[in-house]
């Protein structure tokens, strides 16, 4: 391990207490004089988490559909219902799979009706959210799982399982009672729709409709910077910081190391124009008070970081680890430059994020944060990075040197839950919740940039929400569709690895990959529909490019729309359009889902008396 380069900045002066009061981020502000307290022990079930009310402090049992979901390394563990055991809260049921101990509680459909229809979050931080979101039946609880293979392989076999619950792990051997993992919050629909605070029964189109809308009601909220907050319960510098301290998953068999930054927002300033930018960019942990940060090319923290080391200077920088699930998929989204995630947060929630002032950079942190790393990255000091487990379902960026965080100091709160969203193949918890939000941000892309009659855009999960876009139009000129397929490729919320853009007609259901391949391959001619782009944005993460190639890649649009000069004449296809679609399944649903099921009978047509065969002679 080389020596830890020197830092190189000072804590901003301190102005004198008050009130909150809102601003924008920037340089020079106040650091927080809230002073540290520290807990020497966790309590079992401290940091509020949810306990049934009395009128629903009954045995619940676990469907049996969700009894054998969990997989050890491809070998089922069954997971067998017990009876109760000490440790267990009343009302609460709980499975056992290879010494973890999972408990659960059944969903309250009145907290999903109650919150129907609400335009803002009803939550202040993470611990809400999940008071809220166990209220909705969404919550499994799992004491005793390892931070060596458990949660990894749990992890895995969650998110590629559609709809499945957040886990919420603690009691992981080698830790104390308290420090908590929790994993997958926001892959599924109902909970990201809450998150959002929309309704929660909100259809796929249907969410990503309203999701585009609220983007077009976006208008920057200032943060309310406060004196304190719980994020200062527990303040480590000097020889107590230790990165170990934090139950941090090894996520996948071939890892590196251990990356405690996988659902992290990593916070940096713009040395000339103090823009505060943060986005999801992995960490991972070296020694007791050094840890990796890799940005890829083109991403606006690497582009801060850039002009630090062109300038010879250090780039101060917060890892948050635990958070406001609003400010995480702020985190993961494309955000035009030079927005703050922070106020952009705050449209969504339609309030202010409050923050605190790290103690040695300056940067906003929010106050209600679980775990905050705080440090500085220095020109210099690399050390070598990786393998890890990445989004394209591949180890496809390797071993190599990458630049380090000397960490100056560790915030935590008291029990602290730290979040993760480890990649995964195609589609893990990431694609679940990016095909709805990214959707919309390209849409609205499109509109803005002009293009008229988009009916639709989903960018699809198979694809990592980036190597497949399917845009629907309807056809207004020759060349529409082009257009419509050159600019989705290209614009922000698009350009980055993308690798195909399919464009067709409004009657083809773009959520549906059938449907989809239909259209391109009974609508499109390869020798006139199809068209290479080439040396356009890529990075280290493309598994397909060779590696002394990575940087740019290539990809294809295909016009899979009906030919726009004899589409009048284009053979009319069979079936029904969308809109007969629905309202035959909700018609008829009940026939159509195999189940015979809805109160009909299986077996409609009544059967007379059997007639008595005669014996053969």
């Amino acid at each position: 391990m080389p020596p830890a380069p020197p830092s190189a900045a000072r804590a901003p002066p301190r102005r004198a207490p008050g009130p909150a009061r809102r601003t924008r981020s920037g340089p020079g502000s106040p650091r927080p004089r809230a002073t540290a307290r520290r807990r020497s022990s966790a309590t079992p079930g401290a940091g509020g988490l949810p306990e049934p009310p009395a009128s629903r402090r009954r045995s619940s049992r676990i469907p049996p559909r969700h009894r054998n979901t969990l997989l050890s390394h491809g070998r089922p563990h069954l997971l067998a219902l017990r009876g109760r055991r000490e440790g267990v809260p009343p009302g609460r049921s709980e499975l056992s799979a290879g010494g973890a101990r999972i408990v659960g509680r059944k969903g309250s459909p009145m907290s999903i009706a109650t919150r129907r229809g609400r335009e803002t979050a009803s939550y202040t931080d993470l611990r809400d959210w999940l008071r809220a979101v166990d209220g909705m039946g969404e919550v499994r609880y799992v004491k005793g799982a390892s931070w060596e293979e458990d949660i990894g392989r749990i992890s895995e076999m969650l998110h590629h399982t559609e709809e499945s619950p957040a886990v919420l792990f603690d009691a992981i051997p080698g830790y104390p009672r308290g420090f908590r993992v929790l994993v997958n919050p926001l892959g599924a629909r109902r909970r990201l729709a809450f998150t959002l605070g929309m309704d929660p029964q909100l259809s796929t189109p249907q969410l990503i409709d309203a999701w585009e809308e609220r983007l077009g009601q976006i208008d920057p909220v200032p943060v309310e910077e406060v004196d304190g907050g719980p994020i200062l319960e527990n303040v480590l510098e000097g020889d107590q910081i230790d990165l170990f301290k934090f139950p941090t998953p090894k996520w996948h068999h071939l890892d590196g190391g251990r990356y405690i930054g996988t659902a992290v927002a990593d916070v940096t300033r713009d040395p000339d124009s103090n823009w505060i930018n943060f986005g999801t960019y992995r960490v991972m942990i070296h020694d007791r008070s050094h840890c990796g940060l890799y940005i890829s090319p083109g991403k606006h923290g690497r582009l801060h970081r850039d002009k630090y080391f062109a300038r010879g200077e250090p780039m101060p920088v917060l890892a948050i680890v635990g958070m406001d699930p609003i400010l995480f998929l702020a985190s993961c989204l494309e955000i035009p430059l030079g927005v703050n995630e922070y106020e952009w947060a705050g449209a969504v929630k339609r309030g202010p994020v409050a923050v605190v002032r790290g103690r040695h950079t300056g940067l906003p942190m929010p106050a209600h944060a679980e775990i905050v790393i705080e440090g500085f990255v220095h020109p210099n000091a690399r050390i070598m990075e990786g393998p890890f487990g990445e989004w394209t379902g591949y180890y496809a960026s390797g071993s190599r040197e990458e630049p380090v965080i000397e960490v100056k100091a560790i915030y935590h709160r008291d029990d602290p839950i730290l979040m993760g969203c480890p990649p995964n193949k195609p589609p893990y918890e990431a694609h679940h919740f990016r095909k709805y939000l990214r959707s919309g941000l390209l849409r609205k892309a499109l509109k803005d940039a002009g293009v008229p009659g988009i009916a639709g855009v989903y960018c699809h999960p198979v694809g990592g929400c980036r190597l497949l876009y399917i845009v629907a139009i309807r056809q207004m000129y020759p060349g529409h569709a082009r257009q419509a397929g050159l600019l989705a490729s290209q614009v922000r919320a698009g350009a980055y690895m993308n690798r195909m853009v399919v464009v067709v007609d409004e009657d083809i259901d773009i959520t549906d990959l059938h449907d989809v391949m239909w259209a391109v391959l009974t609508r499109a001619d390869p020798a006139q529909d199809y068209e290479i782009l080439r040396r356009c944005w890529s990075g280290p993460l493309d598994p397909a490019i060779h590696p002394d190639h990575k940087g740019f890649n290539s990809r294809v649009i295909i016009d899979a729309t009906r030919p726009w000069e004899w589409r009048d004449r284009f053979p009319i296809p069979i079936g029904p359009d969308p809109e007969y679609k629905r309202e035959t399944r909700e018609k008829w649903g009940w026939l159509l889902d195999g189940s015979g099921q809805d109160g009909r009978t299986t077996d409609p047509l009544p059967r007379g008396p059997r007639r008595r065969r005669r014996p053969a002679r």
